[in-house]
């Protein structure tokens, strides 16, 4: 039986498509997410992120594809796949009506776990996500931030080393967030796998090793976070002087690359003014453009006094990839 190796994906995804009716949902989607990594899925809601983690995570099944999870085919061996795996959903599984504990130890049943092996894991995880004092109440008194954590708790029964979570920190507080993100770290540190969808572009940011972003059932890109950033113009070099002379001097030595317009931005004696005394630059932020642009200062004997690199973000790359106007427009998976 195939399993995932160092060298081989834990995901592999090849020419998936899935519609409902005459709505395309994804279309040719190829993916290969390494082991012991973050992968993040971003795309505009109702754009599919759900419906990919559904099939990957064989709850429903694809029109078209070649996909193999911890090295299993989803088609020919579905069970190994989900022996494999854990799910996180958009909403907290978990039953308000009964403890922590209680919900726990449901899990380790589910998981044919024996009565001493499941109340010993139950025990081990309440103490991980630092649920103990909340252990015995029921789940219902629970915050947003601890359904969360026991939600995820209770997906690490079965020892999954390749885990989907489908936006897990939508509706936490910022503290909760930060809470999660350091729980995944963690878990990605001990060897596991995550495929991540979110709505919150600084979490892919923070957290994923690579991110793919949809568009139109398709993939309109994917790379690290600074590899995505720089696919958009935007990014600049501002150098900022304490020196009326010495700032237009440099507006002169620079005067085929500066931007031509900025706040308070004019031109006096052929040399543009600024009140902030700086200038912008366009720039990759490369260490190539910036010795370049040094050199041209140390040329002319000009020196900033300030030299900062801004770059694209997140929030940039998403809106330029997508065209989404407003990432929370519609419901998510919308189409269906």
């Amino acid at each position: 039986m195939t399993t995932t190796t160092s060298h081989s994906p834990a995901i592999a995804v090849k020419g998936l498509r899935k519609a409902y009716g005459d709505k395309t949902v994804l279309d040719g989607i190829d993916l290969a997410v390494p082991a012991g990594s973050v992968f993040a899925l971003l795309g505009p809601n109702g754009a599919g992120k759900t419906t990919a983690v559904k099939i990957l995570s064989t709850l429903i099944t694809a029109d078209a594809g070649e996909l193999r999870v911890g090295g299993h085919d989803l088609v020919t061996d579905a069970q190994a796949v989900r022996a494999a795996i854990g799910v996180t959903g958009q909403f907290s599984a978990v039953d308000g009506l009964i403890t922590g504990e209680e919900n726990m130890l449901l899990m380790a049943d589910l998981h044919l776990l024996s009565r001493s092996e499941g109340r010993r894991t139950a025990a081990e995880l309440l103490e991980r996500f630092d649920l103990v004092e909340a252990a015995k109440k029921p789940v219902s008194t629970y915050s947003g931030g601890m359904k969360r954590r026991l939600d995820l708790a209770m997906t690490l029964v079965g020892n999954p080393r390749i885990i989907f979570l489908d936006e897990p920190t939508t509706g936490l507080d910022p503290r909760s967030r930060h809470s999660m993100w350091g729980i995944i770290r963690e878990l990605v540190s001990g060897g596991v796998t995550v495929f991540l969808t979110t709505q919150y572009l600084e979490e892919a940011d923070e957290l994923a090793d690579r991110i793919a972003v949809l568009s139109d059932g398709r993939l309109a890109a994917e790379g690290s976070a600074d590899e995505l950033k720089q696919l958009i113009p935007g990014g600049h070099v501002r150098l900022r002087f304490a020196d009326p002379a010495a700032y237009q001097s440099a507006a002169v030595a620079l005067r085929e690359v500066a931007l031509p317009r900025t706040p308070g931005f004019a031109r006096a004696g052929g040399a543009p003014v600024d009140e902030a005394l700086s200038l912008q630059i366009p720039s990759d932020g490369s260490q190539r453009e910036l010795r370049s642009l040094l050199d041209r200062l140390d040329s002319a004997g000009i020196e900033a006094d300030e030299l900062t690199v801004h770059t694209p973000d997140l929030d940039d790359v998403f809106f330029a990839l997508t065209g989404a106007a407003n990432v929370f427009d519609q419901p998510e998976e919308a189409v269906r």
